[in-house]
């Protein structure tokens, strides 16, 4: 690396970092390129043309963009958000002591990004939990049930604050008491989507929002992507509770593959739409998962973790009391009379229609119909698209 010295002022230390990803024509490997190359993110503003051209190649809006040196105008509205809380409101760094080494061993990690909340849980050991926007009821409840049950067994749920699969992770990891990291595709100034605004602030009070983009960022369909990569990042595994063939949550299972993490899947219904992403990667390598143990089990000598909490000791992994988390639809309940039970046992785990369960039970359609709609106000039974009905396992969630 080459010392700079130059008769051009140092600018400030906080601007130059809120400008370095602003540089037009310049992505996160030429930013890490170019502050390697500098030693400091001062030194790079305060090179000058010739250093800079010759780091730079064939990139004139960026040289110019660093001799203008950064715009203080135009990023008054996040030194201000820095300024408002500053034991809640960070910007951290390439440089910073808190970055995350397993962020940092990516392709192309952030130089830097914002987190609203504790900053101390971005190097806590870390499980990403992703899946469908429209899932199942039973795949939300899966999604919730793991997430709760890793989250008590000490690992930070990561997610992306979607709706569906990302929400119900991020609220069994909350109801857990335990950790979970929301990384968005917008600015933190915004809560997307809006539906989960009170969600966002039970996160920052247990956990944080992270985000690469500056604030006043809208929610645009190219961010999500792009944001995918820092939550498998951050993360000692990926899984993947439901997902079509053409998820989004496949790219965030591929990237964890491509960056040496670990990948798990929820198999499904033969049936279902919903099932064919998770049978794909289980096809592809992803471990197969049935229960939060078969997670514990391969991430515990990974996550390094100690097996007896101690003042000072942090989170502990151990899966000795860790419930199942499969959503355990196994049992009857035992408030329901023999024949409300029997015709639950009749449906299964497949989405059946009445006409189905006629077949299966014997009874007439009306009663079917009727003892479907008494299943369902218990919470037993949900209908589904088409006419069907699913079992669930007698838990309502909420948004």
């Amino acid at each position: 690396m080459a010392g700079v010295a130059s008769s051009r002022a140092r600018p400030h230390t906080l601007a130059c970092w809120l400008a370095l990803p602003r540089l037009p024509g310049l992505g996160p490997r030429g930013q890490v390129t170019l502050l390697q190359h500098f030693d400091s993110v001062e030194n790079i503003f305060s090179a000058g043309r010739g250093q800079l051209e010759k780091v730079l190649g064939n990139n004139p809006g960026a040289v110019t963009a660093i001799l203008d040196g950064p715009d203080l105008k135009a990023l008054e509205r996040e030194l201000a958000w820095l300024d408002e809380e500053q034991d809640r409101h960070h910007l951290i760094t390439w440089c910073d002591p808190d970055y995350p080494p397993l962020l940092r061993e990516i392709p192309d990690p952030p130089i830097m990004f914002y987190v609203h909340g504790d900053r101390s849980l971005l190097s806590r050991p870390q499980l990403a939990i992703v899946g469908s926007r429209n899932p199942t009821p039973a795949g939300g409840e899966n999604a919730q049930a793991f997430a709760e049950a890793l989250a008590g067994a000490g690992l930070t749920i990561t997610s992306g604050l979607a709706l569906g699969i990302d929400g119900a992770a991020h609220r069994g990891a909350l109801a857990s008491g335990g950790t979970t990291l929301a990384v968005v595709g917008t600015g933190l100034d915004r809560v997307y989507p809006a539906r989960h605004r009170e969600l966002a602030h039970r996160i920052v009070e247990q956990g944080a929002l992270v985000s690469e983009f500056p604030l006043g960022t809208p929610p645009r369909a190219e961010n999500f992507p792009i944001r995918n990569r820092l939550i498998s990042g951050l993360s000692l595994g990926t899984l993947v509770v439901e997902a079509a063939v053409q998820s989004g949550s496949l790219i965030t299972a591929r990237l964890a593959a491509e960056q040496g993490r670990e990948v798990f899947a929820i198999p499904g219904s033969i049936h279902s739409p919903l099932s064919r992403g998770c049978h794909a990667l289980i096809r592809q390598g992803a471990k197969l998962v049935e229960t939060a143990q078969d997670i514990i089990e391969e991430l515990g000598p990974l996550a390094r973790l100690t097996a007896v909490r101690g003042v000072g000791d942090g989170p502990v992994l151990s899966g000795k009391d860790t419930p199942p988390a499969t959503g355990d639809m196994g049992a009857s309940p035992p408030e329901l009379d023999p024949a409300l039970s029997g015709l639950l046992e009749c449906l299964g785990y497949d989405p059946v229609s009445v006409d189905g369960l006629v077949e299966r039970s014997g009874l007439t359609a009306e009663a079917v119909s009727s003892m479907l709609l008494q299943l369902e106000l218990h919470g037993h039974v949900t209908a589904c698209p088409g006419g069907k009905y699913l079992r669930t396992s007698g838990r309502h969630q909420g948004e």
